[in-house]
């Protein structure tokens, strides 16, 4: 992103603020005229800043898929390959957890957001590696990095229905894990 006068800059924070609040009270779906309202700015100002829903989620996921891209890279770095699937897939639902922009992009999509699209990319070779090491120790040879992300997608949902998404999320990679290997 280019340098902002400072009062552009007040209004992409306070476009990011009012949706970083409706995002974090489950509300995705982010008209830019509502949010561009609540925030006190036009809403070709809003669009200025954010050329659709998918660019403002974006820009709210980027803090937390770079640390996902970080954790990933751990995972992939642990010496017992199965156990690095693990804490890559707990990375994740950890993650999608945190902060529902980082679900929504992880079903959707970065858009034209460069910096968070080649995140998502540097994820799923991540990802790719990791798979291909717990390979080695007996994981499903027709698994791949787009199965696991649709899969975690999945367990995300479900996750979110209980009554402690966190506990339920844990369980259910704990679950899923054994079913990962061959048959």
């Amino acid at each position: 992103m280019t340098d902002l006068r400072a009062d552009a800059a007040r209004n992409r924070a306070r476009v990011l603020d009012v949706a970083r609040r409706r995002v974090d009270d489950g509300d995705l779906a982010l008209p830019m005229n509502a949010l561009a309202a609540e925030a006190g700015v036009g809403v070709g100002t809003a669009y200025r800043h954010f050329r659709d829903r998918t660019g403002l989620l974006a820009a709210l996921a980027r803090p937390r898929v770079d640390v996902l891209l970080d954790d990933a890279r751990a995972a992939a770095a642990t010496d017992d390959a199965v156990a690095g699937l693990g804490a890559l897939l707990h990375a994740v639902l950890r993650a999608q957890r945190d902060d529902p922009a980082v679900a929504e992009l992880l079903r959707t999509g970065a858009g034209d957001d460069g910096h968070v699209a080649e995140a998502l990319r540097a994820l799923t070779d991540v990802a790719e590696r990791v798979l291909d090491r717990a390979k080695t120790q007996g994981v499903r040879a027709d698994l791949h990095a787009d199965d696991l992300r649709r899969l975690l997608c999945g367990v995300d949902h479900a996750a979110r229905l209980g009554p402690d998404p966190a506990a339920d999320a844990a369980r259910y990679v704990d679950m899923l894990l054994p079913g990962l290997r061959g048959a």
